[in-house]
């Protein structure tokens, strides 16, 4: 189930079924209890000198009571998925963000290759007359693949 789907199914349990819960869920957020607070006494200058919100918050969150946990709407069953072609393919590996792909490790590796082989040509004098990196580069890609 992916997370936008997460939060819809929330929401849609929350509107349906939480309809009576809500002014009690307002009133047990406390920023919201702390926020009204803190605006009443910056109004009324009762404010301590210097006190900040954070201050204020902390101090305020300190003496609400403790309430019980809001109750969590039960997960929706799971649909039954019909058999695809999809569902034959393997499965995608896993990996972390920022981690190249099997594809893009093969061609950094092609890349650096054809580097050393740019430089060692160059410092040779075997480059072609007016071939450039870019040109070099695509040339050894096509030959290493």
């Amino acid at each position: 189930m992916t997370s936008a789907f997460r939060m819809i199914a929330v929401a849609a349990a929350m509107t349906i079924g939480g309809a009576a819960a809500s002014p009690a869920f307002a009133a047990n957020d406390a920023m919201k209890v702390c926020g009204a607070k803190y605006q009443a006494a910056k109004t009324a200058k009762t404010l301590p000198a210097g006190q900040t919100w954070n201050q204020y918050l902390a101090q305020c969150r300190a003496t609400l009571p403790k309430t019980a946990a809001v109750a969590t709407p039960a997960k929706p069953a799971a649909p039954v998925a019909a058999p695809s072609a999809r569902a034959a393919t393997p499965a995608k590996v896993a990996r972390t963000p920022g981690q190249p792909t099997a594809a893009q490790s093969a061609m950094y590796a092609r890349e650096k290759q054809c580097g050393a082989q740019w430089r060692a040509d160059k410092a040779a004098n075997k480059v072609p007359a007016g071939q450039t990196w870019p040109q070099y580069w695509s040339a050894c890609n096509k030959r290493m693949k």
